[in-house]
């Protein structure tokens, strides 16, 4: 997994946010990342609601992007104030290029009270050099994390059916790879019928895909300076809208 290089392909920036130069971009907002996290993928998914009236043992978050595990950790945390007595909680996410534990400790650092979490999370890395697959689980929490090392449209077969989608790539302009019309047809296809996605992004490309892979689409008010975001649905029949 990490090659060496992994120190030399992010930085912090002036304001203390890690970047990536290789794709021009921020790994979260600069309005407040954890904020951000709620407002698109806790809101978007309609999560923690849906969790109240879960049926049957285990909820799947799917994560196109796990960055510094931000994304991870928000539903973590709501988990265990608002989650059901029973019932596990499954992420699964993956990533082309990770960082380091000290690159996510750091990154991590602005949010004083998610840092028990973050020991969790960085104590053992999820990225372990040679291997393509990591998973950890914390029975107390009943929690699980999965992350694929490698591309987006390869590694998505490798994911099981999802009740929820996260999709946070680098911005579409900048990384293109993680938003293809062939990525989202292969979300729409490891969805459960009646599963949910949400995504920063509006772009009008990355809409048409999702249509055309066969979810129902629909715009909704933005975080920070975004005036949109999109949110939707796999019909319960399956079937394109």
């Amino acid at each position: 997994m990490p090659d060496g290089k992994t120190e030399e392909a992010v930085i912090f920036d002036q304001d203390g946010l890690l970047f990536a130069p290789r794709f021009e971009d921020h790994y979260f907002s600069r309005h407040d990342g954890r904020a951000e996290t709620e407002h698109v993928f806790m809101g978007g998914n309609n999560l923690p609601h849906r969790w109240s009236a879960m049926e049957g043992a285990e909820f799947t978050i799917g994560e196109l992007g796990f960055g510094t595990g931000l994304n991870f950790l928000v539903p973590w945390d709501k988990w265990r104030k608002h989650g059901p007595k029973t019932g596990h909680l499954n992420f699964v996410s993956l990533e082309g290029f990770p960082i380091s534990a000290e690159q996510a400790r750091q990154a991590l650092s602005v949010w004083p009270d998610l840092q028990p979490l973050v020991d969790h999370l960085v104590q053992g890395w999820p990225f372990v050099e040679g291997q393509s697959c990591i998973t950890r689980h914390w029975p107390k929490e009943r929690i699980s994390l999965t992350i694929h090392h490698g591309m987006a449209v390869d590694v998505i077969e490798e994911f099981p059916i999802v009740e929820a989608w996260f999709l946070d790539g680098f911005a579409p302009a900048r990384n293109g790879s993680m938003w293809t019309g062939e990525l989202m047809a292969k979300v729409f296809k490891h969805t459960r019928p009646g599963g949910t996605f949400a995504s920063y992004t509006a772009a009008g490309q990355v809409r048409r895909d999702l249509s055309a892979a066969g979810f129902t689409v629909e715009r909704q008010p933005g975080f920070g300076h975004k005036r949109h975001m999109i949110a939707g649905h796999k019909p319960s029949d399956g079937a394109a809208s």
